[in-house]
Order: C-alpha cells, then structure tokens, then sequence
C-alpha cells in the first residue's frame, strides 16, 4: 500500500532541504522564488526498530521496511489558484497526494529573502491555505451546479447531496478548510471524488535554525499558539543541520553528530512516522531466512484484506492466518517458544490485524 505524502509550503521555506534529507533522491534546493517547475518525486523508509529486533531472533538475507513516497512540490505564491507561479500545475500536484507536509519558515537569514519580505509563519500558513481553499471552492461550486439539474428534475438523493455541498461551500467562504467541517459520513460522499485540497490530513514542521533545534524559538512559539484550535502534530527541525546529517555515511558518525547537537534520533525519522500515522496506518510483518519485512495497511484490515497487501493470490485463496504478537516473539525468542507458550494463534477470515502481528498465511489457488 503506497502512501503518497506532499511536501507543501510557500517559496523558500525549506521544503526541498527537507525533501533531501528523507529521500533517496536529491533535488536542488535554490534560493530563488520560482526556481523549480516540476515536483521532485522520491522514496523513503518508514523508520521503525522492530524490523531490526526481529533480526536478533530470526537469522534472514534481508530487511525490507515499508516506504513511503515523498512529493517535493514546488513552492506555491499567492494567486496560484488563479495560476500564478506555478499556478494550476502546483495545485493539481497535492491533489494526487494523500496527507500533506506543510513546511513553514522559522529561521532568519539575511542571504535567503522571504518572498513576502519578513518572516511570519503563521502569514505564510494562510497564504497556502488560502489558495487550497479557493481552489476548493470553485470545485464545488462546479458540481454544485451539475447537482441543481439534478434537483430540477425532481431527484431526492441529488437534493440531499446538494444540501451538503451547500455545508461545505459556506464554510470554505468563511476561510475554513474542508478538514475542520463537522460533517456525516453520508455527507463526505458528496465531495468524495472531488479529492478536496484542505480535506487531506496535514502536520507542520517548523523549519528552524541549529541553535533552535532542540528547543525551538519564539516563531515556533507564536505558531504553535496560533493553530492550537487545530490540534495538529507539530514539529521543528533544524533543516541545514539535518542536511548535513543526512551527509555523512557512517552509522556511527550521525549519531555523534546528534548527541553533539542534543538530539536522540533525526528530525526527519519523526516526519515519516507522523506522516505514516495520519492516514490511519499501521505494520504488520512477515518473516523467515530469506527475509523480514515490513507490511503497510490501514487500520481495520481483516487477514485476508492484509494478506492481499503481500499478493492477490494470498487474499483470493486464503485459508487462515498464523499469528503471533511482536512482543510474544522479542520477548520468547522464537516460533517454537511461542507455540509452547500458548502464543501462537489460529485466525480466520474475520481475524482483524494488529499493527505490530506477526503473519504467516495458509492459502490455496
């Protein structure tokens, strides 16, 4: 299961920097207001210290993570709902994306102007926001006027899926996004295919200076005030400082390179795991002497919805799921040991997966 993740914000706040540091690839990072017309595409691992745990107590060739890939999207200006800068193309990026990385600027550096000429985190917030609500709106405004057929024509669903396109279009004239609207699920459905910009989970990350990297500053103080209706996960990392990190080579280098700077682990491993669980998301594993890996599905799956995450096959003809719990394994150090321990269960199709279970799948095709 591919999580798509879009890394958003105005120009020059740091989100190719960020990009660098988590992807495989490597994008240029300019300090020029529309340098880049394209996104940058790119695959990263979802950290997670199980897999290596696992290892200890299970002799395998290899160790597959679950990924997820990052969409570096370039930087957005006022009026790109208009098509201004890189405009509509900008627009329909975040749309093919399934959560949002919306980086905003908390550092000053006379070397690298700001767009709108200071620094104000929560100004460039509304900027983004602003445009994803525009956008939003002349969507639905668009079927609203298909559905009034609809309504003419005497068609009772079309009339209750108007009422609800009417709920959402107020509130995006009020300057709300889509994600804050109190809604039923019967509701969604009305904008459903619509895929709404401001509908789509966001964290923020506040890009800040090395010396404000573990503590943070006063921008990300007035920031975190500012959208504390939101209850939003919010983080600050020091972008320079983990472009550099991201740098060195060796396992054993970075992590001086943290201790000397006061951090326990990269600030990027904490993106990808927050952007792993806004969409609901979980781990399951398989594993054996060829290899251990990690299986990405959503919160709610039955075995056999799970096992058809591994392959078609497995979910068409599945029989049962063997199962063992994450901590059972650690803890008692093998299949064999959780089987005399009572630790080892026999599930069926109505079986719904834990994040963290072991899974072997009986089937037959």
């Amino acid at each position: 299961m591919a999580l798509k993740c879009g890394i958003v914000g105005i120009t020059n706040v740091g989100k190719t920097t960020l990009f660098n540091c988590v992807s495989s690839s490597k994008a240029e990072a300019t300090a020029f207001a529309f340098s880049t017309n394209k996104s940058n595409i790119g695959m990263v691992s979802v950290p997670d210290p199980r897999l290596t745990e696992l290892k200890k107590h299970q002799e395998t060739e290899k160790i597959i993570p679950t990924t997820v890939e990052l969409v570096d999207i370039p930087g957005l200006a006022k009026g790109a709902s208009e098509g201004e800068g890189i405009g509509n193309k900008f627009l329909e990026d975040i749309r093919q994306t399934d959560a949002l990385i919306h980086v905003v600027r908390c550092f000053d550096d006379e070397n690298l102007p700001h767009v709108e000429g200071s620094i104000d985190p929560v100004r460039d917030k509304e900027i983004l926001e602003f445009e994803l609500q525009v956008a939003d709106l002349a969507i639905i405004e668009k079927k609203i006027e298909r559905v009034k057929k609809k309504v003419s024509v005497g068609d009772k669903d079309a009339k209750r899926e108007l009422e609800a396109l009417l709920k959402y279009k107020g509130h995006l004239e009020n300057l709300q996004s889509a994600r804050s609207l109190d809604v039923t699920e019967d509701e969604k459905k009305a904008v459903l295919e619509l895929n709404l910009l401001t509908e789509k989970p966001v964290m923020y990350v506040c890009n800040v200076d090395d010396a404000a990297a573990v503590d943070g500053n006063d921008y990300v103080k007035n920031f975190s005030e500012a959208i504390a209706e939101e209850k939003a996960e919010i983080l600050y990392i020091a972008g320079k400082m983990e472009a550099e990190i991201a740098e060195l080579e060796e396992e054993e280098d970075r992590k001086e390179f943290l201790a000397d700077s006061g951090l326990t682990e990269p600030g990027v491993d904490k993106v990808v795991r927050i952007a792993y669980r806004l969409l609901d998301l979980q781990t399951f594993f398989t594993v054996g002497p060829k290899e251990i890996r990690a299986w990405t599905i959503k919160k709610g799956y039955t075995a056999p919805e799970a096992s058809g995450v591994i392959h078609s096959d497995l979910q068409r003809g599945f029989i049962r799921a063997e199962v063992m719990k994450y901590d059972d394994f650690v803890s008692l150090g093998s299949e064999n040991a959780c089987k005399q321990a009572g630790k080892f269960a026999v599930e069926g199709k109505s079986y719904v997966v834990e994040d963290g279970d072991i899974l072997h799948i009986r089937f037959n095709v």
